[in-house]
């Protein structure tokens, strides 16, 4: 299993990165959200791979961190799933936001991914659930921008409430909490504050 690949990125083709290890050139397929955040062609890269072994070929898929790598791997475990299946639901849902979207049920945020139906969706929900961490969900975006613990469960709860008020009104789950995360937070950040920054992005 080749775990990673780190080398000088070399070239962005449609769907892939190629990356010079040695002389070699790897061709990485990526999402284009993830291709986006690659650092500029000749720069240093560290890509986390998961090599799909086929009859007629061998294919590495890339990711930027651990966390979406993982999160791939329960994808291609569910039935009906391949490794291109899941890298368009990566491309279409953070790892964040399709671990809401499993625990809110919101079959029409995952169906929105390339060749997902709903009875996939549905699938991927059932065998996924006891799976993804609810707890995981906000973590990411809030510790990044607070570094004490406390302001971090307060953060937390601010943006829980928010995506809360905004599904009683009437919006999905998971464009909620796309929403909300959107919005940037600092100390005097209320939940007011979030619903009308969060309303600009859903309006």
């Amino acid at each position: 299993m080749i775990s990673y690949i780190r080398g000088e990125l070399v070239a962005l083709e449609e769907d892939k990165a190629i990356v010079d290890v040695g002389g070699v050139g790897y061709g990485i397929f990526m999402s284009g959200q993830a291709m986006g955040q690659l650092p500029p062609v000749g720069s240093k890269v560290k890509i986390h791979t998961y090599l799909n072994v086929k009859e007629d070929a061998m294919q590495l898929y890339g990711f930027l961190n651990r966390d979406a790598l993982s999160v791939f791997k329960l994808l291609i475990g569910v039935s009906g799933i391949g490794p291109k299946g899941g890298l368009g639901i990566l491309a279409q849902l953070t790892p964040d936001e399709l671990r809401f979207a499993v625990m809110s049920k919101d079959i029409k945020a995952i169906s929105a991914a390339p060749g997902i139906g709903k009875k996939t969706a549905e699938k991927l929900i059932v065998e996924l659930k006891d799976k993804l961490k609810i707890e995981d969900v906000l973590d990411h975006q809030v510790e990044a921008a607070n570094g004490a613990a406390e302001d971090t469960v307060n953060a937390q709860g601010l943006q829980a409430d928010a995506v809360q008020a905004l599904t009683a009104l009437g919006y999905g789950s998971t464009e909620a909490l796309q929403a909300v995360r959107k919005v940037e937070m600092d100390e005097s950040t209320t939940v007011e504050d979030l619903l009308k920054g969060a309303l600009k992005y859903l309006i």
